[in-house]
């Protein structure tokens, strides 16, 4: 099963676009493992067409707020509809299980032990400073993190948060995360 775990940051934020919608924002870069090679890769703008041929034959794309954030702004660039391509959102299988949504630092540092490398708004602040370097490194290192959570839950069938110094558990169903779906390759783009 080839999984893409995967994750992006913008050139901006929301309050410079007076918007909420994340199609309103600007891609920077999007940083993927690629299961099947085992490697890291990111991709600027410019590279799009690249990334595009390996979601493409992707059997699951992984990542975290990526139903209400990533793949909405994606598909602003995309010409097929990333929908159509299988996803799982960790966030949205830990809403459905706790009740409420979390951020990923919160996750990382209960079941992992660690802490993010930084946040989404110094990002910004890097790539407006033309530190480029930096971004993909934090996007890389999230990504990191994703992949390290979505495999702790599929050998656990939990996570664990940390809030006011206490470590909670957070049951999850993972049975059917890496169930093959009917068809491996989701063409949604003419290849």
């Amino acid at each position: 099963m080839r999984k893409i775990v995967f994750d992006i940051e913008t050139t901006n934020f929301f309050a410079e676009v007076g918007s909420s919608d994340p199609a309103a924002l600007e891609l920077a870069v999007v940083v993927i493992h690629d299961s099947e090679r085992d490697v890291y890769e990111h991709f600027f703008e410019a590279d799009l067409p690249r990334l595009w041929q390996i979601l493409e034959k992707a059997d699951l794309l992984v990542g975290f707020n990526t139903e209400h954030f990533d793949i909405p702004l994606l598909n602003k660039y995309y010409s097929g509809d990333l929908t159509k391509v299988r996803s799982l959102d960790i966030l949205k299988e830990i809403k459905k299980s706790y009740g409420r949504r979390m951020k990923l630092d919160q996750i990382a540092e209960g079941t992992l032990g660690i802490n993010k490398s930084g946040g989404g708004l110094q990002s910004t602040v890097w790539w407006k400073r033309g530190e480029y370097d930096k971004v993909v490194s934090y996007c890389t290192d999230d990504v990191k993190i994703t992949k390290a959570i979505y495999e702790y839950a599929l050998l656990h069938n939990h996570l664990k948060f940390k809030e006011g110094g206490i470590i909670n558990i957070i049951p999850l169903d993972t049975s059917r995360w890496e169930t093959p779906s009917d068809s491996a390759i989701t063409h949604t783009l003419p290849f």
